[in-house]
C-alpha cells in the first residue's frame, strides 16, 4: 500500500502521531490538472495536510481544507471523505501565474488570506469550521499556527512534496502531546512531559527529505529510524484513493437552477460543455434534457 494514513504512538511518552504517504494517488490527482509546477506543488501540500488533519477527527462525511488569498492563486482546496476518498483543485489567474516565479516561497502565490478547516457531516449535523490567518512562511506554518491559537495542544509537523523518478510523491508526519486530562486540558498543562516532547521534536526534525519521499523505505522504516528508542507502536493503515463526487446527474441539477439566458450563453453548437474542477472530467449536456426547477 503506497497511499495511506497510519497512526502511531510512542510508548515511552504520551505522544501520538500519524504519517501520511501519497504516491500513485497524488500523481493521478495532480497530473489531471494543467497547472504550473508551483501550483501543483501547493495543491499537493494541501492534499497531504488535509489527510493529516482529517485523520485526527471521528466524522462521517467530508473534511475540507481550503487556503484562499488575494494573490494570483485565488484558492487551493482539498477534501477527504470519511471513507478515505481524496481530491483537490486550485483556482488562479493564468495570465499572472504564467509570468511569476515563486520557487523560493510558493505560498506567496496566495498573497494575504486565510486557511479554513471544515467538517460537513450532512444536513442533520451542524457544520464545524475553523479559520486561521494564512502565514507567509508556508501552508504548514499556517496549520501549526492554528494549533497554537485554537487547539492549545502541542503539535509538531514535517512535510515534503516532490517528484521521484518523474512522479509526484508526498509525505507528512504529525506528532501531538496528549494532555494528562484531555477533558480539562488547558494551556498551563503544556509543560507536561516537557523533556519527552523536546526530545520528540528533535527526533522529528532530524528526518530527511529523501526519507519522507523514498520509494525504498516504508513508513514503518522511517518511524523506526526516528523513534525506535521511544518504543514506537504502529497501527493498521487507512487506505487513501482518488475519488470525485461529480456525475452527470449532479451537473444537470446545477444547470437546472440557471436562467434560460445563462443556458443559452454557455451553449455551443447545441451542447453545453462543463468540466469538473476537481477531476477534469468533461460533460456534454443537451440543453433540451435539462429539467428546470431541480435543486442540488
Amino acid at each position: 500500500m503506497e497511499d495511506f494514513i497510519q497512526s502511531f504512538q510512542l510508548e515511552a511518552s504520551r505522544i501520538r502521531g500519524r504519517v501520511v504517504r501519497l504516491g500513485p494517488v497524488l500523481e493521478e490527482i495532480l497530473s489531471a490538472h494543467p497547472y504550473t509546477p508551483d501550483v501543483l506543488h501547493l495543491t499537493g501540500e494541501t492534499l497531504v495536510l488535509c489527510a493529516m488533519l482529517s485523520s485526527m477527527l471521528k466524522y462521517e462525511g467530508i473534511f475540507t481544507l481550503q487556503a484562499q488569498g488575494d494573490g494570483p492563486l485565488k484558492m487551493v482546496v482539498a477534501d477527504m471523505t470519511s471513507e478515505g476518498g481524496i481530491r483537490a483543485c486550485a483556482s488562479f489567474k493564468e495570465e499572472e501565474i504564467g509570468t511569476a516565479k515563486y520557487v523560493e516561497n510558493r505560498v506567496e502565490l496566495l498573497g494575504k488570506g486565510y486557511m479554513a478547516f471544515t467538517v460537513d457531516q450532512g444536513e442533520h449535523t451542524e457544520r464545524y469550521q475553523g479559520i486561521v490567518e494564512l502565514k507567509p512562511e508556508s501552508l504548514l506554518a499556517s496549520v501549526q499556527n492554528y494549533f497554537q491559537q485554537s487547539e492549545q495542544i502541542a503539535t509538531g509537523m514535517v512535510m515534503k512534496i516532490g517528484k521521484v523518478n518523474g512522479k509526484w510523491r508526498g509525505c507528512g508526519i504529525m506528532v501531538q502531546q496528549m494532555p494528562e486530562d484531555s477533558v480539562n486540558y488547558n494551556k498551563d498543562q503544556s509543560n507536561v512531559n516537557e523533556d519527552d516532547w523536546r526530545r520528540t521534536m528533535i527526533l522529528l526534525g532530524s528526518v530527511k527529505d529523501e526519507e519522507l519521499l523514498s520509494t525504498e523505505l516504508s513508513a514503518d522504516d522511517v518511524l523506526f529510524r526516528l523513534f525506535h528508542e521511544e518504543g514506537v507502536r504502529v497501527y493498521d493503515p487507512k487506505k487513501l484513493e482518488r475519488t470525485c463526487r461529480c456525475n452527470v446527474d449532479r451537473v444537470g441539477r446545477i444547470l437546472s437552477t440557471m436562467s434560460d439566458d445563462d443556458i443559452a450563453h454557455i451553449t455551443v453548437d447545441g451542447k453545453i460543455l462543463m468540466t469538473c474542477e476537481f477531476c477534469s472530467t468533461e460533460y456534454k449536456i443537451d440543453p433540451a434534457e435539462i429539467k428546470k426547477g431541480e435543486t442540488e
